[in-house]
């Protein structure tokens, strides 16, 4: 069987979640592949709001097994957090959650380490949520991390202490105290090793067997990513960008599948676009109209609480995030967010400094200023609350949509007209390979 990979087109806070929980059920194994608490998966249904930041967006769905992936950062004491958090559903994670013993594991220090670098680039900041990622993936890479699969070690506090004392002279070296009012080491160490015995009771295990033996077992298997393909380490809008490989590529490597197991890929985006944090983002739209689509759209992070930035759809950056993820599908989310909206613009090129008209995205995109060439569309200007299905949307939004698949060149197959799950139309049914 193939493995289908759902993935952000944008920023990220494109619904991602919303969507895993709706397809989900088509699915046997759901699995996180990259990322870690940076995310927030918001899912609403019978009237409930849940977000999960680390747990796969499976995990309400008793028949379906959730693997949390070797390219996962897994802070431990969120992940309690979040575990006690989702008591009240009597899930038995016993039969449901996995958790890869090559995840690298957050440790406090690096916490610590986050906040000391993000406040020495002063106003260069590029927006961490401060949880820590960061820092981790850099000791991955450095091939000094640690992993989850080391907690079973008898050895693991002397290898926590060593990096931990590597990590406190970089701290000193920044001048930054780390036992201040807001991060206290101490205070800190004292939950994450409560919460390290409390991981070890869960079932942690070799996540590239396990996956792949689901595969030959004919089990059906679906990628959910975190964060936006537009945040990618590589292809992103560097410097202000997540710190892994937010595309299909990354779900590769984040799950240990061959790139042959690759079959429908599922690219998600907003109706409109919105992003949190710094970094270039050209159809910003910082008036009275932006101040509309974060209002109605309760745009606001769902792990930091900060308010995001809102604009018009940007169809140079939605161009390159398919054509890097090879997507098969569309999946439009917060149609509703622009009920009320008579005219709807679609940023369709970027006209360069040096005056050149463009659909491609420029090489330095963060310091490159970019204007947004924009077409504009007549919007539905009516509630979309109560349309059941594709037929019975507004003729304008049909055309919106139209518009869009003939600028993208693939099919939009399902449209969310709400937050609940149950606000969901489908085009085209999605068929699992």
């Amino acid at each position: 069987m193939a493995v289908d990979v759902l993935l952000g087109l944008q920023w990220g806070d494109e619904g991602k979640g919303t969507i895993v929980d709706y397809i989900a059920p088509k699915y046997d194994l759901v699995v996180r592949f990259q990322g870690g608490p940076n995310a927030g998966h918001t899912l609403e249904f019978n009237g409930i709001k849940h977000v999960l930041h680390q747990i796969p967006s499976g995990i309400f769905h008793s028949d379906i097994k959730n693997v949390i992936g070797n390219g996962v950062v897994l802070d431990a004491v969120i992940f309690k957090k979040e575990i006690d958090a989702l008591a009240k559903f009597n899930i038995d994670f016993k039969k449901s959650l996995f958790i890869s013993k090559k995840a690298q594991l957050i440790l406090p220090s690096h916490r610590l380490l986050d906040a000391a670098y993000e406040h020495s680039k002063g106003a260069a900041k590029i927006g961490s949520t401060l949880k820590g990622i960061g820092p981790t993936y850099q000791d991955k890479i450095a091939r000094v991390g640690i992993r989850v699969g080391d907690i079973l070690s008898p050895n693991f506090r002397a290898k926590y202490k060593a990096l931990v004392d590597q990590h406190i002279a970089i701290l000193d070296y920044y001048k930054y105290d780390y036992n201040n009012e807001t991060f206290n080491l101490t205070d800190l160490e004292a939950v994450f090793f409560q919460a390290i015995d409390f991981l070890k009771t869960f079932n942690l295990v070799d996540s590239e067997y396990f996956i792949n033996h689901e595969i030959a077992q004919g089990k059906t298997v679906l990628a959910e990513g975190a964060q936006g393909s537009l945040l990618d380490i590589d292809f992103g809008s560097y410097p202000f960008v997540t710190s892994s490989n937010t595309m299909v590529a990354g779900a590769c490597t984040g799950m240990g599948i061959s790139p042959q197991k690759v079959g429908e890929v599922y690219g998600i985006f907003k109706a409109y676009a919105t992003r949190v944090g710094s970094g270039p983002f050209p159809s910003e739209l910082e008036d009275e109209v932006g101040q509309k689509m974060r209002d109605i759209g309760r745009e606001y992070g769902s792990t930091t609480g900060r308010p995001r930035r809102c604009g018009w759809i940007d169809l140079p950056a939605l161009k390159y995030a398919i054509m890097l993820n090879g997507v098969s599908q569309l999946l439009m989310m917060k149609a509703d967010v622009l009920d009320t909206f008579e005219e709807i613009k679609v940023c369709t090129h970027y006209q360069l400094e040096n005056g050149v008209v463009t659909e491609h995205l420029p090489y330095d995109f963060a310091e490159e200023k970019v204007i947004p060439i924009y077409k504009s569309l007549k919007g539905w200007n009516t509630s979309l609350e109560g349309v059941a299905d594709f037929d019975a949307m507004p003729n304008e939004l049909k055309n919106y949509i139209a518009y869009l698949e003939t600028a993208l060149n693939v099919p939009i197959n399902l449209v969310s007209v709400g937050p609940d799950r149950s606000q969901t139309l489908i085009k085209q049914e999605i068929v699992v390979q």
